[in-house]
Formats: C-alpha cells, structure tokens, sequence
C-alpha cells in the first residue's frame, strides 16, 4: 500500500483536536503509541484498509468496526473514542492523514525532527543507521526515523522531512532524462 498520506483540512483539524485532549489528560505517548500502530495495521490488512475506504459500510459500521479493533488491540479510551468519532461523522477515510498530522504534532511539540526514508527494497539495519547519521549532520538534529519500501522506486532514497522532499531515487532520474532527451 502506497502511503503518500497528506494531511486533509480534516485530518488536521480531528489531529488538533486529539492532540490538545491527550495534552490536557498526559498521555500524548500512549496515544501516539496507539495511533501508529493503527497506521500499521491499516498498512498490513487488506480487510482493514477496505473497512475504512469503501463506501458500502455505513458510518454506524465503521465506527464500530474501528472500536472493536481498537478495544482487541488495547488502546487508550481516548484513543478508542477518537477512532469511534471520526468514523461516525464519515471521516474514517480521513484517518491516515490524521495519523500523520498527529505524529507531526507530537514531534514538534517534542522538539523533534521527523524523516519518512522510502527506498525500493528494504534498508539493513547499516543502511538505515548511514541514513540517519547523514540526516543528523544536515539537520543538526537527530531525527526519528521511519522507513517503508516502494519498489517503483527501482532504486536510491526519498527522503521526506516536514514538507521537504529530497528525491535521490532511479526512478525520478530515469523520468528526467526522458524528458531531458524528449526536448532535444
């Protein structure tokens, strides 16, 4: 599954919102926690990622759905409730890019640097450690690091930090110097 999530106007104001509860309670690492886990499990079930996205399951049923998910996998109540609201105001599909915008604002209230590494086959564990020592020394931070494989990349990285994108992959190299010789 191709995770090129973005934020909605949605997503980012359910993200606000949950983020400012979990603050006010204290438990920001748990629901955090929570949230990507879920993002996991959306990533590895089909059944999970059909629940959410198709529009054959009323909003009653997706909500339900996301709850019982939520109480087997042990969530926090806030977080079992956030994912019953959403899905009940018909924006369960809107709930990656909430995810997303949450971790962004945990992180930045955190004082600390994201970075999403997509490569085309999965990085060891020397590749990954090369990548995040590269990325601390440009950014003078160090960053928390998530990876995921893309094989359409065919080969290199892209790295996004924030609303940066640094694309060292074959692919856009490829597409480049396709229209590099199409102008010609």
């Amino acid at each position: 599954m191709a995770d090129e999530t973005k934020a909605t106007d949605a997503g980012q104001r359910y993200a606000q919102s949950l983020f400012e509860l979990t603050i006010e309670n204290g438990n920001l690492a748990k629901v955090e926690a929570d949230l990507k886990s879920l993002k996991a499990m959306i990533a590895d079930s089909a059944d999970l990622r059909r629940l959410i996205a198709s529009p054959a399951f009323s909003a009653e049923d997706k909500g339900k759905g996301l709850v019982a998910v939520a109480v087997k996998a042990g969530f926090d109540m806030l977080t079992t409730k956030f994912l019953g609201l959403a899905a009940s105001n018909g924006r369960a599909g809107d709930l990656l890019g909430a995810i997303s915008a949450f971790v962004e604002l945990s992180a930045k209230h955190r004082g600390v640097v994201t970075a999403e590494v997509v490569s085309a086959t999965a990085l060891s564990a020397a590749q990954l450690k090369g990548v995040q020592t590269a990325l601390a020394q440009a950014l003078g931070k160090t960053p928390e690091v998530s990876t995921r494989v893309d094989p359409t990349l065919l080969g290199g990285l892209k790295v996004r930090v924030g609303s940066r994108l640094f694309d060292a992959s074959l692919r856009s190299k490829l597409d480049s110097l396709k229209f590099a010789l199409k102008r010609a």
